[in-house]
């Protein structure tokens, strides 16, 4: 008895949604890495913009911009996906789901790429190496983004271009105001106010 059991079949539903928690996993763990890319190209755009290196800030944010839409395109595409895998016509929209499947794993192959640190180093790089991969970059993101990305990116932009002179400015205040009183200590003598007290000998 029971060496007849049949083996549930799996079916063309079964594998779909195995692949897609499959996608969202690998999507997930990549979500998280890639986040220490993003950060480190926002921190390059910042120096490039203390350098006065304006369109080299813009191809750190461009690029920055351009992952940061594959993840949440991704995502979407895969929750459009696991809502048809769980439909009962599963027959009718299996084609789709296979095809946008496979999109899915293409994407994810490019994300992957993304997450390479050396790579976004030599957007801080000088050399003729480096400029020619910032070239690269600059003109496989050329229509990339849409209008709505490219004005996230003007906006970020602006941003830091505002947050670089304002530290600029603290740190011209702070070295100007320190100088002004070191000299002025310096000048400083004692008078007959008593204990502690000083008066400026200018």
């Amino acid at each position: 008895m029971g060496g007849n059991q049949s083996v549930p079949k799996v079916t063309a539903q079964d594998k779909a949604i195995l692949d897609l928690k499959l996608q969202r996993d690998k999507l997930k763990q990549y979500q998280k890495k890639i986040q220490v890319v993003l950060d480190r190209e926002h921190e390059i755009a910042k120096q490039h913009l203390a350098a006065g290196q304006k369109d080299r800030a813009v191809i750190a944010l461009r690029r920055r911009k351009y992952q940061q839409s594959l993840l949440v395109k991704t995502d979407g595409q895969l929750e459009n996906l696991e809502e048809l895998v769980s439909t009962i016509e599963f027959s009718l929209v299996q084609v789709s789901v296979m095809h946008g499947l496979k999109q899915g794993t293409d994407v994810l192959t490019e994300i992957h790429k993304e997450l390479n640190t050396e790579s976004v180093e030599k957007l801080l790089e000088d050399t003729h190496e480096a400029q020619a991969y910032q070239q690269e970059i600059s003109e496989m993101l050329a229509g990339q983004l849409s209008n709505d990305e490219e004005d996230a990116v003007q906006d970020e932009l602006a941003a830091l271009e505002l947050e670089v002179v304002s530290v600029s400015a603290c740190s011209w205040w702070y070295c100007t105001y320190e100088h002004c009183v070191g000299w002025g200590t310096s000048a400083s003598r004692r008078t007959t106010d008593g204990p502690g007290h000083y008066s400026r000998a200018w």
